[in-house]
This record gives C-alpha cells, sequence and structure tokens, in this order.
C-alpha cells in the first residue's frame, strides 16, 4: 500500500545515514531522484523526509534540499532538577496535560522502589502527566507523592505546572537528591499514542526516588521519554 510506503523509504535512509553511506552535513538526493529510484510518487518521498526531519536527521533548506543532520537538541531531563525548570533555561516551550490527579489512593502493589513503614500506613498522591516541548511530547510522567504533611495537596493547582515549586512554596520541601534507574523497552500501544511514536519504538523508562530537605520524605516517578526529536541528556545545549 502506497500510504505505508514512506515508512520504508524512512527506514532505509535512516540505516544509510547511521552506517554513515550519508554523512553528516551531506546532501541527499532530490525527492524525483528518490522517486524514481524507489519507484515511489513523490508525495509518498516528501513524507518520508517529512518524518526525518522531525525525527531530527536531517534539515530542510530552500534552494539545497534535504541536509543530514544528527546534532539533536539536548534536553537535560536526567537531571533531579524538575522538568519545569529544565525547560525554563532554554528557548523551548514546554506545556503540561494533567491526564489524571492528583488523587489520593492507595500505593500500588508491587512498587517499583521498596517502602518504609511510615509510607506504607499513610495514602499517596499519583499524578500523571504528559509533557511536550513546542508541542512535541517528549515525556509521560507518573508520579507518587506520600500524603504525610501534605494538607490538601489535591486541592491545589501546581505553581506554574511545577510539581517541585509547589513542594517548595507551598509545603517549604526542597528536592535535594534522586536514585535513578534507566532501562531501554519498547512502547506499548497506550505509550505510543501518547508519546507520538509508533507501538515498538524504543524509549527510555526512568525509576526514580527523590530525596527532599525533610527527614524521611521522598517521593517517586515513573517516566518515559520520547526521544525522536530530543536527545534526553543532564544538561541542554
Amino acid at each position: 500500500m502506497e500510504t505505508f510506503k514512506y515508512r520504508e523509504l524512512q527506514q532505509l535512509l535512516k540505516s544509510q545515514i547511521i552506517k554513515g553511506i550519508y554523512k553528516e552535513g551531506d546532501l541527499l538526493p532530490s525527492e524525483n531522484e528518490l522517486s524514481t529510484a524507489h519507484g515511489m510518487t513523490r508525495a509518498t518521498v516528501r513524507q518520508a523526509l517529512q518524518k526525518m526531519e522531525r525525527d531530527g536527521y536531517i534539515i530542510k533548506k530552500k534552494g539545497k534540499g534535504s541536509i543530514v543532520n544528527l546534532k539533536k537538541k539536548r534536553l537535560g531531563l536526567l537531571s533531579f532538577k524538575g522538568f519545569s525548570e529544565v525547560i525554563s533555561h532554554t528557548d523551548e516551550q514546554v506545556s503540561n496535560q494533567i491526564l489524571k490527579g492528583p488523587v489520593l489512593q492507595k500505593w500500588p502493589k508491587d512498587f517499583f522502589y521498596p517502602l518504609s513503614d511510615m509510607e506504607l500506613s499513610n495514602e499517596v498522591y499519583y499524578l500523571y502527566r504528559l509533557r511536550s516541548v513546542n508541542n512535541h511530547p517528549v515525556m509521560l510522567e507518573h508520579t507518587y507523592i506520600p500524603n504525610i504533611g501534605l494538607a490538601d495537596f489535591d486541592q491545589r493547582s501546581l505553581i506554574q505546572g511545577s510539581l517541585f515549586s509547589t513542594l517548595a512554596i507551598d509545603y517549604q520541601i526542597e528536592v535535594n537528591a534522586m536514585d535513578q534507574e534507566l532501562r531501554a523497552i519498547k512502547a506499548d500501544r497506550n505509550i505510543a499514542v501518547l508519546l507520538g511514536i509508533q507501538i515498538g519504538d524504543p524509549i527510555l523508562h526512568a525509576f526514580r526516588k527523590y530525596g527532599t530537605s525533610k527527614s524521611g520524605f521522598f517521593f517517586y516517578s515513573s517516566l518515559f521519554f520520547n526521544t525522536e526529536e530530543y536527545a534526553i541528556g543532564s544538561y541542554f545545549q
């Protein structure tokens, strides 16, 4: 089917770039040349190139064509600074979509970090968010904040969309440490739909435990990163 042939060309060109057949700064063949070489319509070729541009493999320059470009912008989302704080130091525009919460509930069974007796004796606030940069979904976040001294937390709006700022300003709790475990996984259907990627695409899954200025108070996140357009590092450049 012609509708899906653009993916074949997209994957072929990506493979050629990764193998070094086309190097940084090289000009790809024109739409006409690719159309003739692969027996595809120009519309199909254009769709493949547009997807490659969104994925950060090429940039398109008027009068020149498609130029190989592997220098993705890097988001410093692996540091323990909050998402909003990291992006606030850049020219990027961030948006937050709350999918659920904060809602007070019981801790999930088989939680991804060991919990203390004090934590287990209290309920937990659950917050589920989709974080985007320049309207491009980059992070799906499940966060668990124990209900220890957080009166009416579920009745408050996050200050400028930032959990870290809300804890600091409203509750005098500063984040000062983080334990993190990273895994490479493939996106399932739900994650793929929310992050705007294909089922089975590679993503980065992070489990985090945040330490704070309040003795014995920790909170936790399970994060899924979409790295198609942005590299996920410890700083932004």
